[in-house]
């Protein structure tokens, strides 16, 4: 029989990921990984589909790496639900825009502006696409109209309508001199060499046909003066070349997204030829750079590694005098080679590389490398788990910041690390700080976040009041954004609390409630003190008899045993769990029955140890456990490192590791786990 689900929970986990990944695309995005920001948007559009603002998201990094037709894709789907989303109509005439069609760019820029007037982008976009038709095509009032064609029928009309008699005497004849003056073609200036060369990368494989039309032109021939085919073809063939002309003119100011992708294909198709030092050693690292930040957002970390260590092979062997800056190259190749290991799990070597471009910025004195160093250095931490060191280096990286939206993203990771190495003061604290600096920078999206931060430290705190203030003002925000997923997401953790909160006030009656009996009942023992005082020392004595066979019984293979369950759970970002954990124990004598787990303390998080007790019949030697969780709880998902179950009777260890998830969403989808014995470990042995 399959495990019940609860639907409203897995959509509550499945909304935590979806803003998992919306965070790590914002922090892609300010790096400018524009490829990483990319797979982590297509994972939440795989949670939310129909998502307008991770679509405009994803659009924009699709036109930073030259995909302007995915990007008008995404930009159009944005659009289905409302027509009038300006995020949406913007990032359309974006993408016309860079596809070359800047008329219907221009449509869309004016249909925003007309929408959301108080918006500089839109004004900037109708001035960029009008100077880009005109580019074009040219302005239209320095349009010329030309009377080509057979129009002898309009002149006949003309004549009927017009006639007059004809002068008299004699009108001299139109010499040969002046009809050439007339027909006088003006010849351009031929372009120098390197002016060829711009055209030529400029038009690409367009320059072709220039070349061919420009020999057309030159067939005397083919373009007599004197016939009227040979003008048609000159006034056809001056056409194409004024048109490709007024392309390079666009192109030489404005250079299109599939031009500069070409450019970076070609680029990285090139192979240093000689391994000389060259001409311009500083523009020779900027370009192997260059390359290397683009295949490490191509997904390609190995080719990065590959390139990165061998521009800093050749780096190295040069003197320091024969490069200005080198120091600066040097700690920016560090940082390339580590965020390489980073990406291809050696976090070892990715710290390594990190640290070194950490020293030689601190030794620079450059304010832009420590900044990136000390960041990179953080997400290698939080990686692994270390998240005490992830906090120290984001701390030092907080003078450094430069705007509101990095402090406050920046504000709310050291929360986050907080959170999960159980300072749940500090965390809040820093939750507080992020939406102080969200507030600042006017980003709602980043207020939402920080207001769910605070809540969150606010339950574990045990505030509980306050973290319902807090989801209520998160709410508030949710609604305002018109984000749907995280209303229920917020909601439903209010409802969970709110119950929380009336069984904590039931409990607290029950708990009065049986001091108040204890009192009587103490009173009542006093009274009848004197009268039952030989009474009661025979029922003593009959109990510590009793005591006694009972002691007696537990030494033997019937009687009750004492259990004691060590439970490790593991080191991983948010191993922790607060569902209610459950465990079955295995003997060859029998099965102790499903015991729920619980000493009153908060147990079950992250790199915590946490024991219990409990009595079962004597199961002889243990096999397996049975462990498992219901799944209940805002952070459900439990990382189980092992379970060590100790016999009271003998003291032997019996161990049983799991090292895997118990989570609907990780792993094998599995709550539930049977562990064999792996290990015993004797009274004697040990």
């Amino acid at each position: 029989m399959e495990e019940y689900v609860d639907p409203a929970k897995e959509r509550e986990e499945q909304l935590k990921l979806l803003q998992s990944y919306i965070g790590e695309s914002e922090d892609h995005m300010r790096k400018r990984d524009y490829q990483r920001a990319l797979e982590s948007y297509n994972l939440a559009l795989e949670i939310e589909p129909a998502d307008k603002n991770c679509l405009v998201a994803r659009s924009k990094c699709h036109l930073q790496l030259g995909n302007a037709d995915e990007a008008l894709r995404d930009a159009e789907a944005s659009l289905e639900e409302d027509k009038e989303y300006h995020k949406g109509l913007y990032q359309k005439a974006e993408a016309l825009y860079q596809k070359g069609d800047f008329e219907m760019a221009l449509v869309f820029y004016h249909r925003g502006n007309k929408l959301r007037p108080e918006l500089q982008e839109f004004r900037l976009g109708i001035q960029k696409a009008q100077e880009a038709i005109d580019n074009s095509v040219g302005d239209p009032s320095k349009v010329r109209l030309e009377t080509k064609g057979d129009l002898s029928f309009f002149n006949k009309q003309d004549e009927k309508k017009n006639k007059k008699k004809a002068p008299m005497g004699y009108s001299k004849p139109m010499t040969r001199q002046q009809d050439l003056k007339q027909n006088k073609r003006q010849k351009k200036p031929e372009k120098s060499d390197k002016e060829k060369e711009i055209t030529k990368q400029l038009l690409g494989e367009l320059y072709a046909d220039k070349v061919y039309l420009d020999k057309l032109l030159r067939d005397e021939d083919l373009t007599n003066a004197d016939t009227d085919s040979g003008n048609r073809i000159y006034d056809l063939v001056n056409q194409g070349i004024e048109y490709l002309d007024t392309r390079t003119e666009f192109w030489r100011q404005q250079k299109p997204m599939y031009a500069r992708k070409r450019e970076k294909d070609e680029a990285r198709g090139q192979r240093e030829k000689s391994s000389k030092k060259p001409h311009d050693p500083a523009k020779y690292v900027l370009k192997n750079l260059e390359e290397i930040d683009a295949a490490l957002a191509d997904g390609r970390p190995k080719d990065a590694l590959k390139q990165a260590q061998r521009t800093m092979k050749t780096v190295d062997s040069w003197k320091d005098d024969e490069v200005q800056d080198k120091n600066d190259f040097v700690a920016n190749l560090n940082s390339c080679i580590g965020n390489a290991y980073l990406d291809l799990g050696d976090m070892k070597k990715s710290e390594d590389y990190h640290k070194k471009d950490l020293t030689i910025s601190k030794d620079n004195n450059s304010d832009d490398g420590r900044s990136r160093a000390l960041d990179n250095l953080g997400r290698v931490y939080a990686r692994i788990g270390k998240f005490d060191l992830a906090v120290e280096h984001w701390k030092e990286k907080l003078p450094l910041v430069k705007s509101p939206l990095e402090a406050t993203w920046l504000y709310h990771e050291i929360g986050r690390c907080h959170l999960e190495l159980g300072n749940h003061q500090e965390a809040r604290d820093f939750g507080e700080k992020s939406l102080e600096a969200a507030r600042e920078a006017e980003d709602n999206v980043w207020q939402l976040n920080a207001s769910v931060l605070i809540a969150q430290s606010e339950v574990k705190l045990g505030d509980l009041q306050d973290a319902i203030e807090s989801f209520e003002r998160a709410l508030e925000m949710a609604k305002v954004q018109g984000d749907e997923p995280a209303q229920k997401a917020i909601s439903k953790a209010l409802e969970e609390l709110n119950q929380k909160i009336v069984q904590g006030i039931k409990d607290g009656q029950i708990k009065d409630e049986e001091e108040d009996k204890k009192d009587e009942d103490k009173k009542d023992e006093d009274k009848k003190e004197d009268d039952d005082e030989d009474q009661y020392e025979q029922t003593f004595e009959e109990e510590d008899e009793t005591d006694k066979e009972d002691d007696k019984a537990s030494d033997t293979d019937e009687g009750p045993h004492t259990y004691i369950v060590h439970v490790k759970t593991g080191s991983k970002m948010t191993a922790g769990t607060d569902a209610n954990v459950l465990v079955t124990l295995y003997g060859e004598d029998g099965d102790s029955g499903e015991r729920k787990l619980d000493n009153n303390g908060n147990n079950f998080e992250r790199n915590n140890d946490d024991d219990f007790k409990f009595k079962a019949p004597h199961l002889g030697k243990l096999t397996k456990v049975r462990i498992g969780h219901d799944n209940s709880g805002a952070g459900a998902a439990w990382y189980l490192d092992k379970v060590v179950v100790v016999d009271g009777s003998d003291m032997a260890h019996y161990e049983f590791d799991c090292d895997r998830w118990l989570a609907d969403d990780e792993d094998d989808k599995q709550i539930v786990r049977e562990l064999e014995c792996t290990k015993v470990v004797t009274k004697e042995e040990s």
